[in-house]
Parts: C-alpha cells; sequence; structure tokens
C-alpha cells in the first residue's frame, strides 16, 4: 500500500461519514416536514423533533469524529519535540538517521510511540529512511509535521551536521506549539464572552415563557370580552403568541449552532472544530426549549 493510498484512506473515512450523515440528515427532515403538513406525529417525535435530529446530524458525527482525531493528533505533536531532541543526541555520537530511529523506537513517547514503531519497522524491513520519513508524515498530515519532517529529509539528504538540525527542529515545533497554546489561552475569553452571550439569551427566553406569555394569555382572555364606552371590544391579539414562541425556537437553535461553529473556528482556527460545538449547543438548547414546553 503506497502513500497516496494512505493518505486517499483517511481522507474518505471522514467524508464518508459526513456524506453518510448528510444524506441520513435529509430523510429526518424530509419526514419531518411531511408529518408537519399532515399534523400528524411519529409516536413519541413530533415533525420539529425529527427536523431538529435531521439538522443535528449535518454536523454532530463529523464534529465527534474529527474532534477525536484532532486530540489524537495533538496528543503525537506534544512529544514530538521530544522525539526530535532524542533523535539529535543519537546523531551526535555517530549514529545514521535510520539508526537513531530504531533506537528511538525503544522509547517512552505516549501515542507518538506507535508511530516511530512503524518507522522504525519500515526501516528494518528495507525502506529507504526518507520513504518511511514521508509516510510517518502522511499518517499524521499536520502543517508542523509536514514541515518538521520536509526540513530533516532535506538536511539528511544534503549530508550536512543531521545533529544540529535535528536540535534547530525540535527547539522550532516547541516553541510553535508555545505560541499556540498562547492564542488558544487568549482566544478562550472570547468563547468564554460567547457561552455567556449565548446562556443570556437562553435566561431571557425562560423569563418570558414562564412569566410574560402566561399573563399575556391572562390578559387577553380577560379582556376578550370588555368593551370601551363606545362600544368597540378591547382585545389582546394573544393568539399570536404560539408564533411568537416559534419564533424564539428558531432563535435558539440558530444561535446555539452560529455560536458553537465560531467558537469552534476562535479555538482552534478550523470550522471543523466548530462542528462539534455548534452540535452541543444545537441539542443543549433545543433540550431546554423541550424541558421548557416551548418545544
Amino acid at each position: 500500500m503506497n502513500e497516496n493510498t494512505v493518505k486517499s484512506k483517511k481522507m474518505d473515512k471522514g467524508k464518508m461519514i459526513w456524506y453518510t450523515s448528510i444524506v441520513i440528515g435529509f430523510i429526518f427532515i424530509i419526514i419531518g416536514a411531511i408529518y408537519a403538513i399532515n399534523g400528524k406525529t411519529l409516536g413519541v417525535l413530533k415533525p420539529l423533533d425529527l427536523v431538529v435530529i435531521g439538522i443535528s446530524l449535518f454536523f454532530g458525527p463529523y464534529g465527534i469524529y474529527w474532534n477525536l482525531q484532532n486530540k489524537k493528533i495533538k496528543a503525537i505533536e506534544a512529544r514530538l519535540p521530544d522525539f526530535l531532541r532524542d533523535l539529535a543526541e543519537a546523531s551526535r555520537f555517530g549514529m545514521t538517521l535510520s539508526d537513531s530511529i530504531i533506537v528511538a523506537a525503544n522509547g517512552r513517547y505516549g501515542p507518538l510511540t506507535a508511530e516511530i514503531k512503524k518507522m522504525a519497522a519500515q526501516i528494518e524491513w528495507g525502506v529507504p529512511v526518507k520513504d518511511a520519513l514521508e509516510s510517518f508524515k502522511e499518517r499524521i498530515k499536520t502543517p508542523l509535521v509536514e514541515r518538521m519532517i520536509t526540513i530533516i529529509i532535506k538536511a539528511n539528504e544534503s549530508g550536512g551536521n543531521v545533529s544540529d538540525v535535528l536540535h534547530m527542529v525540535s527547539h522550532a515545533a516547541l516553541e510553535e506549539q508555545l505560541v499556540e497554546k498562547e492564542r488558544v489561552i487568549e482566544m478562550q475569553t472570547y468563547v468564554f464572552v460567547m457561552f455567556i452571550a449565548y446562556g443570556v439569551f437562553l435566561a431571557t427566553i425562560l423569563i418570558l415563557a414562564a412569566s410574560f406569555f402566561p399573563e399575556m394569555y391572562k390578559a387577553g382572555s380577560a379582556l376578550s370580552s370588555v368593551s370601551t364606552s363606545a362600544g368597540t371590544p378591547v382585545t389582546v391579539n394573544y393568539k399570536l403568541i404560539p408564533q411568537v414562541e416559534f419564533l424564539f425556537v428558531a432563535a435558539t437553535l440558530i444561535n446555539g449552532l452560529g455560536d458553537g461553529i465560531i467558537a469552534g473556528v476562535l479555538s482552534n482556527g478550523k470550522y471543523e472544530s466548530g462542528f462539534f460545538l455548534g452540535f452541543v449547543l444545537f441539542i443543549a438548547g433545543y433540550l431546554f426549549l423541550k424541558i421548557m414546553g416551548l418545544a
């Protein structure tokens, strides 16, 4: 199996999850729309429940898959500077790059250990060190790993002092990770503000649903039989309250999904991360509406 095949399979798995969930989501939405038109329910599920399930399938499965993959890759990247530093120390004692990788395979680098063992096994089977490193780069497939491995391959091919290059690359990888951590910490403030704003929005709906709308119903019912001195009935159009409540439901779902996606982009700089957070806020908002009796 060549590198392009490995890359293709890795990409296809995520896309397959996304495309499949989108198709199933559309089916739920169509069924929900049909039941809504006919004024029926599917067991305990209301038409809106089916539509919400369908929309959540657009983002949930792929967001969860990407989030798990991203955590795995981040854990691997966190130990990459240690691995590169150990390679540099081995090279300083006269070992070739391939021998250094084989020796490093006996170390402990957390989730990165399995990938190092794969490289070492390939080299022991006679695979050139360049191809083994390229294969490693394609399996991880992140900008940091791509840059670091490309530099190492070029340095090894040029026949220069690989040890110094490995030390430099290790230091650069560590510095880049520190910068990324600082950026994430700074962005957490904005993400927290967005979550607080969404919570305030839900609290406002809670107050309206618990006190304002019931009083409007009572006032509208009481005033329906009252007339002015000219004999004109005094009316409050309280029958529009269900439409207003539906607008609040739609606004809650849209805000939850939108705020989650934006928060994910601010946190990791990738819209895929927003899919997971958007899915969480979307479902949390709808469950809140169900508990309040608005959905």
